[in-house]
């Protein structure tokens, strides 16, 4: 079960991973951050990001539509 949710369909790279980040800076080690995203830039760079990061991403799904959902342990 996720501990927080983070809706970024809306936004655009950079700002995808930078608000990914901040709610990340937010949870406690071992929480887990679901975020909701476009296919595209945002779905080829949240999750490589976060791993480069040093955060263990634990799927990315099809939602529906062009919506993705990428789940990161942190």
């Amino acid at each position: 079960m996720a501990t927080k949710v983070l809706d970024i369909t809306k936004e655009h790279c950079p700002m995808t991973f930078v608000k990914t980040k901040i709610e990340l800076s937010k949870l406690n080690e071992g929480d887990i951050l679901e975020v909701l995203l476009a296919e595209g830039e945002p779905l080829d760079n949240v999750p490589r990001n976060a791993k480069e990061q040093g955060y263990n991403v634990l799927s990315v799904e099809h939602v529906e539509g062009t919506t993705h959902k990428v789940i990161i342990k942190k």
